[in-house]
């Protein structure tokens, strides 16, 4: 008789379960999975407890170098009577970090974490460059403005040190921050929030003051360039919720309450446009959003696109206020979509008090204002009106009906030794040793049944390393895997760095902050091939948070400013990856926050690079997935491919065309690839989206900007820097919402053939149509 072993027994019992997908990438030291956490309610946040090896390698100072400090070891007390700023500040800049007078570095990231209590503040906590400000996540921090505070806001992320396109790496989590014993009359803000990609703000509660006329604020982002992701907040009292401007963001579960009777829950002052998702906006409040409308000049940029689904407001007078009426034309475009009205007379309405939409309570199925195309009829109209139904994919949705959304995974239950760190079983992270072995050997030993923690460091791969359905992945600071070597230099045989679970594979995979990247030339590489898919039920279950594939810019790729100037003196050596993303067909995804970045310029000195990585985001996944506050920049022939893909959401995507195209023009300097599909080539610069033979596709807000053209910007001024931008196919089943480009003569093409032209639509600096569909 054959004996069946415990750890096969546990599997067969997993399957009836439904759970054997997770089961099977259980490591040889594991008994049994991680499901749920052991730590003690009253216990701190694993983040407290764990024990910090991570280091800074290219600092110069890196064996003294720290890179996770805790506040109160710098003598904060968070007693709810001490000023804490001094303490909180030395914290946050201690380590001669990237501050005032620097612009931007890779070479001093920093975690700052706050224990529980609560921290009084009298100016502004400084984010620098390259942080992750992170409270305990059990116990949430509050950090309080004193009566007597001075400055812009508690938190400012940009006090005039960093150039807004460039101002990255920020990531403030897991907060209460009270302004309301600041004077009513005082403009008490919250979050300053001048930031560009590779920034987050996730599970923040902001209070302010309910006094009525009060001046308090929670979010203030006036000015900004490209955005990241910001989700999960709470905003409460204040005259705003959220004052915000910004070329786009991505918005994704927040709820404002506001007692003030005069107060407005959002206000735009300019875009090019933003995708809010899942709101719920309520209790008293005059006005929901109100959009500064109507310039519509390049030097003169009202808020020229707003995409709103899955939205809840009640008690609230007047849900969408434009300040200027359109009169029959684009003076900034709205797309709504399942917005359901409970109280709500007005749910579009002008500052003058015309109504353009009536409300009450309901359901708004789809709506828009804008400029509404179909099929290859160049001829658009101006809506402001009901439009055919907004598809959505079934698996898409929630129990509710709305779009799926997750939280970033923090595992704030989960005891300290519920977790593995990858240097404590061997691997360096110093950016020189091969640490290949040791971190397969890390998954191979404990995926499944221990969360993989990645010290902060750069960990240089030599071959592919597979992470199995699972695991959990955590980074810190965006700990960086490094593919280098000859298995990565052929683009005629491209291989994975990363290999996110084996083809077929099911369970729950899930990757937190951490980096992806090469270091040159790396010709060849697929810098993560993602194969896995959740399990039936856990809808994504497999997916990446506040994770980015950065290719190049920085110190350790080999692909800085003195190795790949703008003369293209660098040569071959200057090639970064093959593809950076590929979702393979049985695949499913969750992506939030994931910035896709071939570098235009060097982080660590500044000046522009050529560097080359041959495709972006390539899909071929049957579904689900969701790609929500991505983008995908500078790559050759494609930032964004879905080919024979089916049911994704993609909510905000943000594209760059390459900065010296058309010289070369793709495919050059790369070949096609008939293995890896690759479309048919734009004429003179990549495509910022291509979609071929793909079903129940959603594009709800995007933002795809062609700025040069051989680094050259002439081209701003006649509206042409490269002719052709999106490209859908015949056979594909695709709705558009909410696009805004700059400077391609043809928004949209169909079987290659311009339709979109940008000369209807413009719409300030940008250009924007509010829906394109098959019919």
């Amino acid at each position: 008789m054959r004996l069946i072993s415990p750890s096969s027994l546990l599997v067969h019992l997993l399957a009836l379960l439904g759970l054997g997908a997770v089961a099977s990438g259980l490591g040889t030291q594991c008994s049994a999975p991680v499901t749920s956490g052991t730590a003690a309610p009253s216990a701190p946040f694993w983040l407290e407890q764990i024990q910090h090896r991570g280091a800074s390698p290219f600092n110069g100072n890196s064996g003294g170098y720290q890179v996770f400090r805790n506040v109160k070891d710098f003598g904060a007390k968070g007693d709810g009577v001490t000023d804490d700023t001094a303490a909180i500040n030395a914290a946050i800049s201690s380590g001669n970090r990237c501050g005032n007078g620097c612009g931007q570095s890779t070479l001093t990231p920093a975690v700052v974490y706050f224990p529980q209590g609560t921290y009084i503040v009298s100016n502004p906590i400084i984010s620098y460059y390259y942080t992750q400000l992170i409270g305990d996540a059990k116990h949430m921090p509050t950090l309080v403005a004193s009566a007597n505070f001075q400055g812009i806001a508690v938190i400012d992320a940009d006090p005039g040190w960093y150039v807004n396109q460039n101002n990255f790496y920020h990531s403030i989590r897991n907060f209460k921050i009270d302004v309301s014993r600041m004077p009513a009359s005082a403009s008490g803000t919250g979050i300053h929030w001048q930031v560009s990609q590779a920034t987050s703000l996730i599970n923040i509660v902001f209070q302010m003051s309910t006094a009525p006329g009060n001046a308090h604020q929670g979010l203030s982002r006036p000015s900004g360039s490209s955005g990241g992701y910001m989700g999960d907040l709470v905003f409460n009292g204040g005259k705003f919720g959220m004052w915000v401007g910004n070329q786009q963001f991505t918005v994704r579960n927040i709820t404002v309450n506001n007692a003030d009777t005069g107060a407005l829950q959002v206000f735009g002052l300019w875009n090019w446009g933003w995708t809010f998702q899942g709101m719920s906006l309520a209790h008293g409040c005059l006005v929901g959003f109100d959009l500064a409308t109507g310039a519509t000049t390049k030097d003169n940029q009202g808020v020229g696109g707003e995409a709103i689904i899955d939205a809840v407001v009640t008690n609230t007078p007047i849900f969408v206020r434009n300040s200027q009426p359109s009169n029959g034309v684009l003076h900034g475009s709205l797309v709504l979509n399942n917005i359901r009205l409970n109280n709500v007379p007005t749910a579009v309405g002008l500052t003058n008090g015309a109504v353009v939409l009536n409300g009450g309570t309901t359901t708004i199925n789809s709506w828009a204002q804008g400029n509404v195309f179909t099929g290859t009829n160049p001829n658009g109209r101006f809506v402001q009106s009901n439009i055919n139904a907004i598809n959505k994919a079934g698996s898409l949705l929630d129990s509710s009906g709305r779009v799926f959304g997750k939280t970033h995974p923090q595992y704030a239950d989960y005891a300290p030794d519920q977790f593995m760190s990858v240097k404590s079983q061997g691997a360096k992270g110093d950016g020189q040793t091969d640490d290949t072995a040791a971190i397969q050997a890390v998954f191979d030993k404990f995926a499944g049944c221990k969360i993989i923690f990645f010290d902060a460091g750069v960990y240089v791969v030599t071959n592919t390393i597979t992470i199995p359905a699972g695991t959990q992945v955590v980074g810190e600071a965006w700990s960086t895997i490094l593919g280098s070597g000859n298995a990565f230099f052929d683009y005629n045989n491209p291989r994975p760095v990363i290999r996110a679970g084996t083809s077929g594979s099911q369970g729950v995979l899930e990757i937190t902050d951490m980096v992806f990247s090469t270091r040159g030339p790396a010709a060849g590489a697929v810098v993560l091939e993602w194969n896995v898919h959740d399990p039936a039920g856990q809808q994504g279950a497999a997916g990446t948070w506040d994770t980015h594939i950065i290719l190049g810019g920085k110190a350790g790729t080999n692909l800085q400013a003195n190795n790949c100037p703008t003369s293209n003196a660098g040569g071959n050596n200057c090639f970064a990856a093959f593809l950076a993303l590929h979702l393979t067909p049985s695949s499913s995804a969750y992506l939030e926050g994931l910035w896709v970045w071939t570098a235009d310029h060097d982080l660590d000195s500044g000046p522009q690079i050529n560097i080359y990585t041959g495709r972006g985001i390539m899909s071929e996944s049957q579904g689900p997935v969701w790609m929500i506050g991505t983008a995908s920049e500078h790559n050759i022939i494609y930032q964004y491919y879905l080919v024979n893909a089916a049911n994704h959401y993609m909510g905000l995507i943000q594209t760059e065309t390459p900065y010296f195209q058309p010289n070369p023009v793709p495919p050059a300097p790369f070949i096609p690839n008939s293995a890896y599909k690759d479309p048919a080539l734009a004429p003179d610069a990549a495509w910022a989206l291509t979609v071929s033979n793909s079903q129940n596709i959603l594009v709800l807000g995007a933002g795809l900007y062609s700025f040069f053209q051989n680094y050259g910007q002439a081209c701003l001024d006649t509206f042409n820097c490269q002719q052709q931008l999106v490209n859908v196919d015949l056979a594909s089943s695709i709705g558009i919402y909410s696009l805004s480009s700059v400077a391609a003569q043809y928004q949209l093409s169909v079987n290659g053939q311009g339709v979109v032209p940008n000369a209807a639509n413009r719409n300030g600096y940008a250009q924007t149509f509010t829906a394109w569909t098959r019919s």
